[in-house]
C-alpha cells in the first residue's frame, strides 16, 4: 500500500518538471524532449534501477525510447512492460497527455523498486517511455512505441502483457460531463469520470480481466474493463496511443486511461496544464497498478 500524501507530492512534482521547468515536449522542440529523456534517466538512476536508450533517428534529429527493468526472481517465468510516452502535441504542455500518465509511471517504478527484495514475485517489470506519439509523428514508423514493438517482435522478446498509461490525470464529477464513442451502446455506464479505463483486443481479454480484477482490490480507484474486437478498427478512437503499436505485432495489451477527450475538454489545447488535474485520483492509479503487478507476479 503507498503512501497517498507522499505519492501525490512525488506526481506533482513528475508534472511541474514535465510542463513547467521543461515544457512544451514536441517534435518541434527536440531539445526538450531530450531534457525529458534525461530526467526520466536520471530518476531511474536515483532509484537504483539501470535504464537503457533506444535511440532513433527522425526527420530532424535523433530521439529515444527510455526503458528500465526490475526482475523480482532469478528466472521469472512472466514479462510484462508498462509504457508511457512522454512527448506532448505541438502547442501545449501536455499535462494530461502525457505527463500524467510518464509520472504515474515513474512512481510505480519507485514503489516496485522498493519491493523488489520484500516480495516473491515470478516476473521482471519493464518501464518504458517512448519518444513519440503524437502528430505528426502518430501512425508513422517514427511513432517511438512502433519501433520498440517491431524491434521487439524482431527479436522475438517474449511480452506477456503491455499496459499503456494514456492521459490518467483528468476527472469530472457533474452528470453528464462523461461521454462516450456510442451514447447508445454505453448508455449504462458511469455518467460521471470518476473512474479509470482499461481498453483491450480481443487477443488482450484475459490479460484485461485479470487486470481488471486486481484493480478491484482498491475502492478507492473504479474501474471499467473493455474489450474491443479486431484490434480496434471498428472503433479507431480506441487505437489512438501506443498499445495499438503491440496488437499489431500480435503482443497483449491494453490502454490505461481517464478516456482523454472523452472526458477532458482540454484535450491537445494550451490550457492542459497541471491545474486541471486530479492527483489523488493519480496517486490511486499508482496504488492500483502496484496490487496488479502483485497479483500478476503472484507464486502458486
Amino acid at each position: 500500500m503507498i503512501d497517498p500524501g507522499k505519492t501525490e507530492a512525488r506526481l506533482r512534482a513528475h508534472v511541474e518538471m514535465l510542463t513547467r521547468t521543461i515544457g512544451e515536449r514536441s517534435v518541434y522542440r527536440l531539445d526538450n524532449l531530450s531534457k525529458s529523456a534525461e530526467y526520466v534517466e536520471e530518476f531511474y538512476h536515483r532509484i537504483n534501477i539501470v535504464s537503457k536508450k533506444e535511440i532513433y533517428d527522425y526527420i530532424t534529429g535523433p530521439v529515444a525510447n527510455i526503458s528500465a527493468k526490475i526482475t523480482f526472481s532469478p528466472n521469472p517465468s512472466r514479462t510484462f512492460l508498462i509504457g508511457a510516452h512522454y512527448d506532448s502535441v505541438s502547442g501545449t504542455v501536455g499535462a494530461d497527455d502525457n505527463a500524467s500518465a510518464v509520472a504515474v509511471l515513474l512512481e510505480t517504478a519507485r514503489q516496485m523498486a522498493m519491493a523488489k527484495e520484500k516480495k516473491n514475485l515470478d516476473l521482471s517489470v519493464e518501464f518504458v517511455c517512448f519518444a513519440l506519439e503524437e502528430p505528426p509523428a502518430y501512425g508513422s514508423r517514427y511513432m517511438g512505441s512502433r519501433v520498440y514493438a517491431k524491434n521487439a517482435r524482431k527479436l522475438k522478446k517474449k511480452i506477456d502483457g503491455m499496459i499503456c498509461l494514456e492521459m490518467v490525470g483528468y476527472t469530472c464529477h457533474v452528470p453528464g460531463c462523461q461521454s462516450y464513442p456510442f451514447p447508445l451502446m454505453f448508455r449504462n455506464y458511469p455518467k460521471t469520470g470518476n473512474f479509470i479505463g482499461i481498453v483491450g483486443n480481443f487477443k488482450s481479454r484475459k490479460f484485461n480481466h485479470s487486470l481488471c480484477h486486481a484493480f478491484e482490490q482498491n475502492p478507492k480507484l473504479p474501474v471499467i474493463g473493455l474489450t474491443i474486437p479486431l484490434n480496434g478498427y471498428l472503433m479507431p478512437n480506441v487505437r489512438l496511443s501506443d498499445h495499438a503499436s503491440f496488437w499489431d505485432q500480435g503482443y497483449e495489451a491494453v490502454m490505461v486511461t481517464d478516456t482523454a477527450f472523452y472526458r477532458n475538454p482540454y484535450y491537445h489545447t494550451p490550457s492542459d496544464t497541471m491545474e486541471t488535474l486530479d492527483f489523488a485520483f493519480m496517486a490511486q492509479l499508482v496504488n492500483s497498478l502496484c496490487l496488479s503487478l502483485e497479483c500478476l507476479g503472484k507464486v502458486p
